[in-house]
């Protein structure tokens, strides 16, 4: 196993996931860039046939993986889309 490469591979999900909560892409659009194939994979911390990734977990986890990246504003709109 490559320890960077799963590294790597955790902080995608977690920006695939902000993207996704925040609305800045869909499925629809990953679905599209996969068939077209500008992108190859699409890693999320969550099953987005079951849920949206709004939910309390999934939002606490985001929310202190970009506190420690020190990415304060993403943490700011996760914790108003938690709040709603």
């Amino acid at each position: 196993m490559d320890f960077l490469k799963d590294i790597e591979d955790y902080h995608t999900a977690m920006e695939n996931a902000y993207a996704f909560i925040t609305k800045r892409i869909t499925m629809d659009t990953v679905y599209e860039d996969l068939d077209n194939k500008s992108i190859t994979e699409f890693y999320l911390p969550f099953d987005p046939i079951s849920s949206d990734g709004r939910d309390e977990a999934t939002l606490d986890l985001l929310i202190e993986h970009f506190t420690e990246l020190e990415e304060y504003e993403k943490c700011q709109e996760l914790v108003k889309i938690k709040n709603l």
